[in-house]
């Protein structure tokens, strides 16, 4: 008999970035700040899952656009976490985005854009991926659009895997969401405030949170992941509710946590967890993240402790649409 849990996966990053984090006091607007630590490292958040899910144990396959000025330190991560490299390099340098984290753990993000795609880097990049999709089930696209591809394009890269049966999880924001959704990604995971963004209205409590994530469950997706921070972790799947609260943990960065919990729903799929089970391993593996800096699995023995520590709740099923 075959087994059905599977170790590979590929993670899709379509505007990575170098992620230049500087830690500080305080950041003085408009005038000097003095960073106390700094660290510049290979990201973008398909690069950050593919990360973590290496840690984990995944064969990674990595794939999306790279700027054919710096790809150094992503081929150095590619090799150091052992992930098959597939990234269409195009012209230009991959963009650097600053993160200022202040020691209130206030996290200040300046992104800038990336490199621009052509017609024929986005044929190449989609003929990869028809190639990959004969020997993998689960695809990840996570992150923001560079330059020449458009939400609509995004969107039927997701309607092409899906259409061949493949599992896509999807995490973005904005426009790229929106139009995302359209396509029926297997899973999606927006925080708190990209479901607000979506709706076009400030959702400010759990439940309201539910019943947005509901209407978008009517649209077709299996697996609605919502996170709120500190408040834990929703999940609607089958009509059923059930949420996943972590304990306190020392916040030190933020940057990588969505990332991390969308590695660990991932991997708890790919390794066919039972639901309880995979939400609350998903969730600990995201609250560790929040108490270091950069993304990856640094101590098994406190995912276990963390897990543990994770308390879950039934929240019972999904009210019906008519308002009800």
């Amino acid at each position: 008999m075959t087994m059905v849990n599977t170790k590979r996966v590929v993670t899709i990053t379509l505007n990575p970035a170098l992620d230049l984090t500087g830690s500080l006091e305080s950041l003085n607007v408009g005038t000097v700040s003095l960073v106390n630590q700094s660290n510049l490292r290979a990201a973008g958040k398909g690069v950050n899952v593919a990360k973590v899910l290496a840690d984990l144990g995944a064969q990674v396959t990595v794939t999306g656009f790279l700027g054919k000025d710096n790809p150094e330190l992503f081929h150095q991560l590619f090799n150091q976490i052992g992930a098959s490299n597939h990234f269409i390099e195009v012209e230009g340098a991959t963009r650097i985005n600053v993160k200022l984290v202040e020691s209130s753990g206030q996290v200040s993000d300046i992104n800038f854009p990336g490199v621009k795609v052509t017609a024929d880097e986005a044929s190449k990049f989609e003929a990869k991926l028809l190639q990959l999709a004969k020997s993998h089930e689960y695809f990840v696209f996570a992150g923001s659009l560079p330059q020449g591809i458009s939400p609509q394009q995004c969107a039927a890269w997701i309607e092409l895997l899906r259409s061949q049966g493949k599992k896509v999880l999807f995490d973005s924001s904005k426009t790229a969401l929106h139009a995302g959704i359209a396509a029926q990604p297997w899973l999606i995971k927006p925080n708190d405030e990209e479901l607000s963004e979506l709706f076009g209205q400030h959702l400010s409590s759990p439940v309201e949170c539910q019943k947005a994530a509901e209407q978008l469950s009517s649209s077709g997706i299996e697996n609605i992941v919502v996170s709120m921070g500190a408040d834990g972790v929703m999940w609607l799947n089958a009509q059923q509710w059930i949420r996943a609260q972590p304990p306190r943990m020392d916040v030190v960065s933020t940057v990588g946590a969505g990332d991390t919990l969308v590695a660990g729903l991932c991997w708890g799929h790919m390794q066919n967890m039972p639901k309880h089970e995979l939400l609350r391993f998903a969730t600990a593996l995201s609250a560790i993240a929040v108490s270091q800096v950069g993304v990856g699995l640094t101590s098994q023995q406190e995912l276990e402790q963390v897990t543990l520590a994770t308390k879950m709740f039934d929240l019972g099923q999904a009210s019906s649409h008519n308002g009800n």
